[in-house]
């Protein structure tokens, strides 16, 4: 095996987000096929990390600096206590660029607040440092768990009721440890938390990603390897100890640019509905944290 390091995607900087996802899955499918096989773990292992981030985003910061952990922009930072150290380069990401348009419609008229709507107008150059690349006031813990999913597995329990799914613990699914019905969740007992934890997510991954559309167009084996990329991608965020993630899954696409663009996109954006629903309902200083950096870098290229 051998590890995919910081790898620069041409001379000319994509500029659109659809560019930016082009051209990252174009060179992981270059870093796999050149036998980089740690190189898709990185990618899941920064939509752990970075899950409020946009796909695109979260591509790039994964491409340009495979070991960051916790981004942010340079004025985030100094609210923080912490400064950018001299000479250290930012990971470029893609930022919205948000105008005003007055609307002409009759209600507009005769309703002054109702005059002006935001909309995007285009993406500018962002950059973020990682908390590596900083020094200064020691940041508060970040929550983790390490081995054991404590509340979280309430939580996401919790989450899937809500969704009107049924969740019930049958011992006659073995050898299987979990199985997802459509509506209906059973998880085999007598797992430890980390694999009960982990099976849920895997099942929960298939009730939001494979109905209707997407599972009459996808194979058994792909649907699979999607949730289980989901179940890596939520067990890192939560400081679960986990397995590397396949490189073998890339030959489920053949080579197909827009298929695995796809597929991955999916697994981003389930892993981050299931990671925001196991947020802590109290508010404290990681959380304020992160609404100073929201606010900096507005709604980052969604």
């Amino acid at each position: 095996m051998t590890s995919a390091a910081a790898t620069p995607i041409d001379s000319k900087k994509p500029n659109t987000k659809q560019e930016l996802i082009t051209a990252n899955i174009k060179l992981l499918i270059e870093q796999l096929e050149a036998g980089h096989s740690d190189a898709l773990t990185n990618y899941l292992t920064a939509m752990s990390r970075f899950h409020t981030y946009s796909f695109g985003n979260v591509l790039e910061i994964a491409r340009q600096m495979p070991t960051a952990t916790r981004v942010a922009g340079f004025w985030t930072w100094k609210q923080l206590g912490r400064s950018v150290k001299a000479g250290q380069k930012g990971i470029r990401i893609l930022a919205p660029i948000v105008g005003v348009r007055r609307k002409q419609d009759e209600e507009a008229n005769k309703d002054v607040t109702k005059q002006n709507e935001r909309v995007l107008v285009g993406f500018r150059n962002a950059y973020v440092f990682d908390v590596s690349q900083t020094e200064g006031a020691e940041l508060p813990e970040m929550r983790g768990i390490s081995g054991d999913p404590g509340e979280n597995s309430e939580r996401l329990a919790a989450f899937v009721r809500s969704r009107g799914i049924t969740l019930v613990y049958n011992e006659k699914i073995a050898p299987a440890l979990g199985m997802s019905y459509g509506g209906r969740i059973a998880i085999l007992p007598g797992q430890s938390k980390a694999e009960e934890f982990s099976t849920l997510v895997h099942e929960t991954a298939h009730e939001l990603l494979h109905k209707a559309e997407r599972r009459t167009a996808t194979t058994k084996t792909v649907r699979e390897t999607e949730a289980e990329a989901v179940a890596f991608v939520v067990g890192k965020a939560v400081g679960l100890v986990t397995g590397s993630a396949s490189a073998d899954y890339i030959h489920l696409y053949h080579g197909n640019a827009s298929l695995l663009a796809e597929s991955l996109e999916v697994i981003q954006q389930t892993a981050a509905v299931i990671l925001a629903a196991l947020e802590p309902p109290i508010a404290d200083e990681q959380e304020e944290s992160a609404a100073a950096e929201a606010q900096e870098l507005a709604e980052v290229a969604a």
